[in-house]
């Protein structure tokens, strides 16, 4: 008997790369925030002016998921403050992000409450991000259903397991270029258009550790994306180190036991000689240790928030009173004869 299939959506990152995908050229290429203002009254809206380039987007895709996947359980989570957990850290934790683009600020609210009133159950918090919320609806449902998230985060990958997949957004050529990577052919694998399905083999591949070592991996490298520090100097001495030791938590066991110099010598002979590794960390290490973890916590999804939820308030069952009423409001006049 085949699995139950729980889909669970990064709306966050959908709807952002919706909406910079279909912004006009004249946005796209302009170089300063005052002369894209300028063209925001060229970005798609319904007749009352309220935009809607991302929302549509991000609307029609879910809703050609839904019909394609048919998924038993559907939700989408969004990042609703930049002032979580994570921040209260690390002040400087995705502190060199721009603001919102206001068109995309208010597109939020709009598909948060298109998505809740035709029925599909939404996500958000003061204190965590979309993915702690979604990595703990994943652990808590996963025995119980196939979990699918989708997402153009790499920091997902984590999660992935033998009940937990993750579909990453990719442009069509990109795509296409990873299928043609693994020698794999499109038609037989049923995923969402523009994405690929990672699993741990592919993580493996593509960066260097497995799936469950991404929040080491970043604890030592670091990551720009989201200014998290890492370790500086020794980027390209992670992913043999925890090819060795694991973790971070190993990689800092094996410099404790290596006291005194004859010790360390030896650690880095090894190093250069075992793991090939040209030029020895372990002066950086040594330096960053406080660093390094905080950027592993930085960087791990949380999947222990309470849900006081059944697995039932995910059944995915649209409401077609409310979705024909969406449709007109917000002038989504190519999706009226919609059917699942």
């Amino acid at each position: 008997m085949a699995r139950k299939k729980f889909i669970m959506i990064d709306g966050s990152a959908v709807l952002s790369t919706m909406y910079y995908a279909n912004l006009p050229r004249a946005i796209k290429f302009a170089k300063t925030d005052e002369e894209r203002e300028k063209y925001f009254g060229e970005i798609l809206q319904t007749s009352t002016g309220v935009y809607t380039n991302g929302v549509f987007g991000s609307f029609k895709m879910m809703l050609k998921i839904i019909k394609e996947q048919k998924p038993d359980y559907f939700c989408v989570a969004f990042d609703k403050s930049r002032n979580t957990f994570r921040k209260k850290m690390y002040d400087a934790y995705k502190g060199h992000r721009k603001a919102t683009p206001t068109p995309l600020k208010e597109q939020f609210g709009t598909l948060e409450t298109i998505l809740e009133r035709i029925g599909i159950p939404v996500f958000m918090s003061d204190d965590f991000e979309a993915d702690d919320l979604i990595g703990s609806l994943a652990k808590k449902f996963s025995p119980e259903a196939q979990t699918f998230l989708l997402t153009k985060d790499h920091d997902y990958l984590q999660l992935i397991d033998e009940n937990t997949r993750v579909w990453m957004l990719t442009a069509k050529d990109k795509q296409k270029e990873m299928f043609e990577r693994y020698d794999l052919e499109l038609g037989l694998y049923n995923i969402p258009d523009n994405c690929f399905e990672y699993t741990n083999e592919y993580v493996l591949t593509e960066e260097g550790v497995h799936a469950h070592q991404i929040m080491d991996l970043k604890g030592i490298m670091g990551d720009t994306a989201d200014n998290i520090p890492g370790v500086k100097g020794v980027a390209s001495a992670a992913i043999p180190l925890l090819a060795e030791y694991g973790t971070v938590e190993g990689i800092y066991e094996a410099i404790e036991s290596a006291e005194g110099k004859a010790e360390e010598k030896e650690l880095t002979d090894f190093w250069k000689n075992s793991l090939e590794i040209k030029r020895s960390p372990l002066n950086a290490l040594k330096r960053d240790k406080e660093m390094a973890f905080l950027s592993k916590e930085l960087a791990t999804i949380k999947t222990d928030i309470p849900f006081d939820l059944e697995l039932s308030h995910f059944k995915t069952e649209i409401n077609f009173d409310e979705f024909n009423k969406v449709i007109k409001e917000f002038e989504f006049n190519s999706l009226k004869d919609f059917q699942l």
